[in-house]
This record gives C-alpha cells, structure tokens and sequence, in this order.
C-alpha cells in the first residue's frame, strides 16, 4: 500500500511539474498574455478577443496604470506581449535596461495635444506662460517638436529631435517657462487643477479622463507623427504564432475602422 500512496504522489508531482513547465506563455499557441494600458490599448484588445477566439487563441489582457511595469513584466516574463508604448520609449527601455525585445507590430499612433483652462489657441499664450510637461525624455522631445512645429520655439541645430530636452531649446521668443517636472500619468489632474498656462498631455491619459484630444486640446500633434504605438515582444518570440495572429487581428478592417469610428481623430490606425 505504501509503495502504491507513493507511486500515486510520485505521478501526481511528475504532472504538477510538467503542468508548470508548459505553461511557457509566449510559447502557446492557445493562450496570449498581452500587458496594455486602459485607454485606448485595452479597449482595442477587447475588440480583437473574438478574431483570435476564432483562431484558437484566448487573449487575457493585464492592465496597467504607468510606463514602466509593462516592460519589466514582459521582461520576466510574466506577460506575452505588451501593447502600450511608441517606438522611440522602447528604443530608451532597450537601451537603459537592456530588454531583449522586439516589435511585433505597429498599431497606432495617438497624437499628443496641448490642452489649456486659459486660452483657446497656443499664439494666445502670454510672455512668460507656464507650459507643463512630462518629465519622460521621450516625451519631452515629442513636446519639443510639437512646440517648435508651432513656431514657439527652436531647437539647437544637430540635436535629434526624438531625444531633445528642454535645454536643448535654443530660442524661445516668448520666454515660456517650460516644465518638465510632473509624472506623463498626472498632468491631466494638472490641467483639472489649473496649473500652468498651458499642460501637454499623452492622449492616452487624456481620453482615459474624458477628453477629446481633436475637440479638447489647443494643438496637436500631426497624425504622420513617428510615434507609433507597438506591440512589443520579447525577440525570441516575434515569430510565435499566436502574437503573429494577433498583430493581424489588430491591423484587420473590423479594428481598424473601429479604432476610427470610436475615437474619430483622436487614435490613428497603423496599417503595416
């Protein structure tokens, strides 16, 4: 009997393990553990879940409120895929922490906008007006060139733009004070609150707090904008099938005239 408890216990540990061992998430082709922000990345993916539940493939999203867990989760492996942030941040996140991943898939782009309780256009600006901003390198550099695209300032010549801050502005002929001290993730309580002149918001955040980027913001940013978001893998898995079939689920018509119906301007589809 004791040789039959332990022969039983034996099997029952040797399935566990096995169990645990294959639960290789980016290695299944059933199962897709995609990391994405609330607005607009996980709206999309619960719109995709049908077209991959077709293929065989249950999406499972984990939400996320910052810029900075999703790729450490990726990393460790504790997600498949992330669907949150432009190419120029995971470029940074690649270089400063030394991910291994790729992009699977170019999705959107969401035009950053210049948002203002004060004043219905940015030449409306006094001298001297307070512009928030977000203090990500990577933002601060798109800022700086939605900025200088409206002629309130120039940057020194050879900087690359995707990597300017903000004393890299070489003229600034109204003396706007440009702050770059608050988290992307706060600048819309900012606006509420009525701080600064002027506060420069993600248009992720901005819709996730009820904003019409098109409608809301004073400028934005031009829908050929290089920052496109990505799906975002680690590189020996840009091949699985299952993230494959994801990225066309999301470059399908049904989501891309979705993604246009639904923020009408504000969320640009990204085709290839």
């Amino acid at each position: 009997m004791k040789k039959l408890v332990a022969g039983i216990l034996t099997a029952s540990l040797a399935l566990s393990l096995a169990a645990c061992g294959n639960k290789d998430k980016a290695g299944s082709d059933k199962e897709l553990v995609v990391g994405a922000s609330n607005t607009p990345h996980a709206i999309i993916l619960e719109k995709a879940k049908p077209i991959l539940k077709k293929e065989g493939i249950d999406l499972k999203i984990e939400k996320y409120q910052d810029y900075v867990l999703p790729n450490k989760d990726l990393d460790s492996d504790e997600i498949d895929a992330n669907y949150f942030q432009h190419i120029p941040y995971l470029e940074e996140q690649m270089k400063d922490n030394n991910y291994d991943f790729a992009i699977a898939g170019k999705i959107h782009i969401e035009p950053i906008g210049v948002y203002s309780q004060k004043y219905k256009s940015l030449d409306k600006l006094p001298d001297g007006a307070t512009i928030l901003i977000s203090n990500s390198v990577t933002d601060q550099g798109r800022t700086l060139q939605l900025l200088q695209a409206n002629k309130l300032i120039t940057l020194k010549k050879g900087v690359d733009p995707t990597k300017a801050v903000i004393k890299d502005i070489d003229e600034n002929p109204k003396h706007l004070k440009i702050d770059g001290g608050t988290a992307p993730e706060m600048l819309v309580q900012m606006y509420k609150n009525g701080e600064g002149d002027a506060v420069v918001i993600n248009s992720n955040f901005a819709i996730d707090a009820g904003l019409v980027p098109t409608k809301d913001a004073i400028a934005i940013e031009s829908s050929d904008s290089p920052y496109v978001n990505v799906v975002a893998v680690k590189k020996k898995n840009k091949d699985n099938k299952a993230v494959k079939k994801l990225v066309d689920a999301l470059h399908s018509k049904e989501i891309q005239d979705f993604i246009t119906k639904e923020w009408k301007g504000s969320v640009v589809p990204v085709s290839k």
